[in-house]
């Protein structure tokens, strides 16, 4: 993440994104695999360490082995054909996207910090300073709700973060930077969609006055 500034000098955070190139490795169809969908693949992978499954898929489709392939679902039969390269021409500054990542790791946590409990009193003596409080029911029925907030593993979950502005794009370089912050951590791979919630920007100052 970093920080730009926009028309009015004010301070955007922002989050730098590269955003391509992605090669299309494989189109579905739904006459043949159920569903439409298009595949495409993003970074470079030795061909010593693909294996020869993956190996023979590149080959077939006649591009470079690569790092991450992503499967995106399409409402009809996509339009691209097996090999073309996907940038980001397809983006438009100002207009809202949606970031599909993988959260950050946190390990084995707690109530407190998986879910945000306030703990008991931090005084001595209490024995209840962290813990979650009552889990089960009485005898009858004698088990814990599904659902009820326990400790457990937190993060490494699918989230989306809707309605992201993009403020900046360089197409020379692939880049393209989106206002707030993302999910996962440095490195990790995005699937960046258009908005599905159509966010129209307020109508500039000048159009206000002209209706007054």
């Amino acid at each position: 993440m970093t920080q730009i500034y926009d028309e009015g000098n004010a301070l955007i955070p922002v989050t730098v994104i590269q955003a391509g190139p992605c090669s299309v490795s494989q189109i579905k169809m739904e006459e043949t695999d159920g569903y439409n969908a298009i595949q495409i693949g993003y970074g470079k992978r030795k061909a010593s360490r693909t294996n020869r499954p993956m190996g023979g898929h590149f080959k077939k489709a006649k591009i470079q082995p690569c790092q991450t392939l992503k499967e995106v679902r399409c409402p009809k039969v996509p339009e691209q054909k097996i090999g073309n390269v996907l940038t980001v021409k397809g983006f438009q500054e100002g207009q809202f996207v949606d970031i599909i990542g993988t959260t950050r790791g946190k390990g084995f946590q707690g109530v407190v910090k998986r879910y945000g409990f306030a703990g008991g009193p931090s005084s001595h003596g209490s024995m209840f300073h962290r813990r979650g409080g009552s889990y089960g029911q009485c005898q009858w029925p004698g088990e814990v709700d599904k659902g009820r907030p326990m400790p457990g593993h937190a993060g490494n979950e699918r989230r989306t973060v809707q309605s992201l502005k993009v403020m900046k794009i360089f197409e020379d370089k692939n880049i393209i930077m989106v206002k707030g912050s993302i999910p996962g951590s440095r490195g990790t791979s995005i699937i960046i969609r258009d908005a599905k919630k159509n966010r129209v920007p307020p109508p500039l100052n000048n159009e206000i006055e002209t209706l007054q």
